[in-house]
């Protein structure tokens, strides 16, 4: 095995800016390199280096039985890995697409969500991969998937929007001791406003806990994964042309939901707003919603709104995606509204 680092995973050391996905990288190359029970497995994640090339350079340094390039079948290699947890391992899984999660869906809700409950011991497993929309996909490649899991007990779900989450949430699901699933959104991956220099030591994000991704006092906007960097520009537009106070806060993880940050910004401000990419029945926000209506209904000064993607598959045509996604100008729309309620 080679000792040489993959140019992506060796910026931080030299205090450069990375993008999200090259901070995804450095957060799977430093937990291999701190512990020997961390492997992966996914399809093309060794030879090709992954679809997005993640993992580029990591079957050389780590070796094939720690990088494994597994067979088209999500189903299997998930329960694979969920055996390899059982034996004192830290898998994680690579899903090209997360769209493909779903033959993985029996594996994930009815046995590894499960398993710590009825005596199993621990799950350490993470099953990661890119998500949504916005990059002319079409449905099979553009869906965002967190929903389909947010009502399994035993699942953690987390949503990173800067490539300072994305590796600190991500070290922090490898060492939990429970399954994560962690999703990447792809536009983010490469985005060239989300580079940030990333401190040396070890970093890692706290699973569960909201953070302000901006300050406001006039209307609390809760949002996460792509959602958030839009939603920061329509609130620096909005105070700037209205004198409109826009806290956006960020989610960063889904389940468990930090309900005490979203209950405290709204009763400071009064008003909701909910922003999120995925459709809009079955959305988070719906949830939000009545969670906030029943511990924070007399602090309202007007209804929850929210601003969602269409019901309906993702489109192969661009603008046709673009009219079904949350755009800025929607987002500003109901924004200002709600403030001026």
């Amino acid at each position: 095995m080679s000792d040489a680092r993959p140019e992506q995973v060796s910026r931080t050391s030299r205090g450069e800016p990375v993008t999200l996905l090259e901070a995804i990288a450095e957060a799977l190359w430093e937990e291999m390199e701190r512990s020997t029970d961390v492997i992966l497995l996914g399809e093309d994640i060794g030879l090709y280096g992954g679809a997005f090339k993640v993992t580029r350079g990591f079957l050389e340094r780590f070796g094939p039985s720690r990088v494994i390039d597994t067979p088209i079948s999500e189903a299997g290699f998930t329960g694979a890995a969920a055996g390899a947890a059982h034996l004192g391992l830290r898998p994680v899984v690579e899903m090209q697409f997360m769209d493909f999660v779903s033959p993985a869906y029996n594996i994930l809700t009815n046995y590894i969500a499960t398993s710590r409950y009825r005596g199993s011991g621990p799950q350490p497993l993470v099953v990661r991969g890119p998500v949504g929309g916005g990059n002319r996909a079409g449905p099979f490649h553009s869906q965002n998937v967190e929903m389909a899991f947010f009502h399994t007990p035993g699942l953690k779900i987390v949503y990173p929007s800067t490539a300072r989450d994305a590796k600190g949430l991500l070290k922090s699901a490898i060492r939990d001791d429970d399954p994560v699933i962690f999703e990447e959104h792809k536009s983010l991956y490469r985005h060239p406003g989300l580079r940030e220099v990333l401190p040396a030591e070890d970093l890692l994000v706290p699973i569960g806990k909201a953070r302000t991704a901006r300050p406001g006092d006039d209307l609390t906007l809760v949002t996460y994964g792509a959602m958030v960097s839009r939603s920061i520009e329509v609130a620096d537009v909005l105070e700037r042309d209205d004198g409109i106070s826009v806290e956006v806060l960020d989610l960063r993880t889904l389940a468990p939901l930090d309900e005490e940050a979203i209950i405290a910004s709204v009763r400071r401000t009064g008003k909701l707003l909910v922003v999120h990419e995925d459709t809009r029945t079955g959305g988070i926000a719906g949830e939000i919603a009545a969670r906030v209506c029943e511990q924070a209904f007399e602090w309202l000064d007007g209804p929850i709104l929210r601003v969602t993607g269409v019901d309906a598959p993702i489109p192969y045509a661009g603008p046709l995606e673009d009219s079904i996604l949350p755009g800025r100008p929607e987002i500003h729309r109901v924004a200002r509204y709600l403030a001026r309620y």
